[in-house]
């Protein structure tokens, strides 16, 4: 995920800073390899010891993943940061952070946070099938990518709110966190920007049928929830980790990420799949504007 954000980052000046909260037995790997890459790009990061609150920190801490409710809490741990992009683990860029990061000039007075849609097709929602809990809208939203107005939730006592919630559904919660998300912006739904699913592309909008129209502008974030990164459920998801995998830090992009990637993208394996049929073309223009961009900055 980190790599693919330096991937894209187009190198014109902008920062990017990352804040890491790992277990504690990751932290020097983690100081130690960022180092190595910041020496090659322009960027900063802290690297910081998972916090939950004491009342029920192992709760907290095991919720849905290991660790993964740790983003409820940034507001308070983050006390002098005024806005975030918080990604999961399983995310990879197709784009610059630049361009999801410009929707915080689209909040209005009330919003201070911005989401996905967990499905775009009630017919296979999970939400509007399955919860035993309130919900936003009509199918929910995923908690993969979220923008984060800090100063805004510190504001509205964001927290505050979420212990409660947790107290209240503990019971009847399935995906954690992102259930809690979810019943906060049922009670507040002002609150929230909701993002076009090419920020969020997941296996479910495209396994079936497409779901997710995303030809014009490409799949800007890729979300390998579920394990799709690393089984052969969904090739494409596979193909594209594995080749920002591979990518050597700093190297000219077009030749080796864009050339393989279409490489692998063009594969039977690959090409043979819904996901595969649908998404090529989406991926294929996100990446001739990628590579043509990259070719005059490189050579």
């Amino acid at each position: 995920m980190i790599k693919s954000v330096l991937l894209f980052n187009k190198n014109d000046g902008e920062n990017v800073h990352f804040w890491i909260f790992s277990e504690d037995k990751l932290i020097s790997e983690f100081v130690e390899r960022l180092n190595v890459w910041r020496n090659l790009m322009h960027f900063s990061f802290d690297v910081n010891p998972l916090t939950f609150p004491k009342q029920n920190q192992k709760e907290w801490q095991s919720l849905f993943k290991p660790c993964s409710s740790q983003r409820l809490f940034l507001p308070l741990l983050l006390p002098e940061v005024d806005s975030v992009l918080y990604v999961d683990t399983d995310v990879v860029f197709l784009s610059p952070i630049s361009d999801i990061w410009k929707y915080f000039d689209r909040f209005n007075a009330s919003q201070f946070a911005a989401l996905t849609s967990e499905h775009e097709d009630e017919n296979i929602g999970w939400y509007n099938r399955f919860a035993r809990h309130p919900y936003y809208g009509r199918m929910g939203v995923n908690s993969g990518v979220m923008l984060m107005n800090l100063t805004r939730m510190r504001i509205h006592n964001w927290v505050s709110h979420i212990v409660p919630i947790y107290n209240e559904y503990k019971l009847r919660i399935t995906w954690g966190d992102q259930d809690i998300i979810n019943v906060f912006f049922y009670y507040t739904p002002d609150a929230l920007l909701l993002l076009p699913c090419q920020y969020n592309y997941r296996p479910d909008h495209c396994m079936y049928i497409s779901v997710c129209n995303a030809s014009s502008e490409g799949i800007k974030l890729m979300h390998g929830n579920r394990g799709y990164f690393h089984n052969n459920k969904q090739p494409l998801f596979k193909a594209v980790y594995e080749t920002v995998e591979s990518y050597k830090i700093a190297s000219n992009p077009y030749y080796n990420f864009v050339i393989p990637l279409k490489a692998s993208l063009n594969e039977s394996i690959v090409k043979e799949t819904n996901c595969g049929l649908l998404t090529q073309e989406t991926i294929h223009v996100a990446n001739k504007l990628f590579g043509r961009y990259q070719m005059s900055m490189y050579d």
